[in-house]
């Protein structure tokens, strides 16, 4: 009988464990009562169709995230990922969204906008042009192995 009570103990130590386990692993700061802190919530979307409408959705989803979690007052961080098609969208001379991109990253500063190196490179062999991309955006070394890591670090990833 001791056994079985000893068993439920290790048991209910072990449940205690995995329940605190997410909050101890946070990287909340010590000093901040709970209720007081708010994880940053970050969001990575892909774009990889030469779309106005698709660029416009994404661009779309980008404002509403920020407007919705601004209005709660909690931290987020949006990472725009352009590749293959999708790299026109932050290309300097076929972006259809240009004015739209410049707009954003001038007033918010926690999106950011990638296009992938390999594309980029592809596209000015295949186009016999150096091409470039708005300066608004980061080249990435490959787009879709930047949307692989920040999934690993644990993004929300949405495609429109």
């Amino acid at each position: 009988m001791h056994s079985v009570f000893k068993a439920a103990g290790i048991a209910a130590l072990a449940l205690a464990a995995v329940v605190a386990l997410p909050a101890l692993t946070r990287s909340q700061p010590a000093s901040a009562p709970h209720s007081a802190w708010k994880a940053t919530h970050r969001v990575v979307i892909q774009v990889t169709q030469n779309d106005p409408a698709v660029m416009n959705m994404a661009l779309n989803n980008t404002e509403n995230l920020v407007k919705y979690y601004k209005d709660k007052g909690e931290p987020l961080q949006v990472e725009l990922v352009a590749y293959g098609a999708g790299l026109n969208m932050v290309r300097d001379d076929t972006s259809p969204v240009k004015d739209r991109l410049a707009a954003i990253a001038g007033g918010m500063k926690n999106v950011t906008f990638d296009g992938c190196g390999k594309t980029l490179t592809a596209q000015s062999k295949q186009e016999n042009k150096d091409i470039k991309l708005i300066p608004e955006a980061h080249i990435v070394t490959t787009g879709i192995a930047r949307i692989v890591e920040l999934q690993e670090q644990g993004w929300t990833y949405v495609r429109p």
